[in-house]
């Protein structure tokens, strides 16, 4: 009767379904920049290089350029 039980425990915790559930960050609203202006200037900071305009600092990434926090 022992063995019983716990086989059936055992068979039990496999097929349990989780209770953690994922969350997935969605993406904060980012400015995207396709082509930097004439007038923008290259900034290194902490050896990382910026492009500043318009009182904002942005990164140059494949798709543009993204606003960045300093």
């Amino acid at each position: 009767m022992k063995k019983i039980i716990l086989l059936i425990l055992f068979i039990a915790s496999f097929s349990l379904e989780s209770c953690v559930v994922r969350q997935v960050a969605s993406k904060p609203n980012l400015i995207l920049v396709k082509k930097a202006p004439r007038n923008h200037q290259v900034v290194i900071i902490k050896n990382k290089k910026y492009y500043r305009w318009g009182g904002k600092y942005y990164r140059k990434t494949r798709r543009g350029y993204v606003v960045v926090r300093l």
